[in-house]
């Protein structure tokens, strides 16, 4: 059902989508688990949190239908991310080089 003349539209995602999506996120936390039990020096984290991200921009495109937002709204969505790596990369500076 279109809702017309109040500017939102109603976008029909297949199952075979969702699942898809789902079954990445599984293989995607199999990696996490198997990272986990693996050392890799100082870069562990950095890997750990590689595969979030990617879990994370799954979940926001897909599931939480980012994908059919304006530009607006996904800009606003990728300043916060923006803000959020700095404060990381700057936490974890601090971490490194001490």
């Amino acid at each position: 059902m279109a809702n017309k003349g109040t500017g939102m539209e109603t976008h029909i995602v297949s199952y075979t989508t969702y699942i898809s999506v789902w079954v990445a996120l599984l293989v995607l936390l199999g990696i996490t688990i198997a990272a986990a039990k693996l050392y890799f020096s100082k870069y562990s984290v950095l890997i750990n949190l590689l595969i979030a991200s990617t879990k994370a921009f799954l979940v926001l495109m897909f599931f939480m239908h980012l994908k059919y937002e304006g530009r607006f709204l996904k800009g606003l969505v990728l300043l916060t991310i923006m803000v959020l790596t700095l404060l990381i990369i700057l936490t974890f500076s601090d971490v490194w080089f001490r």
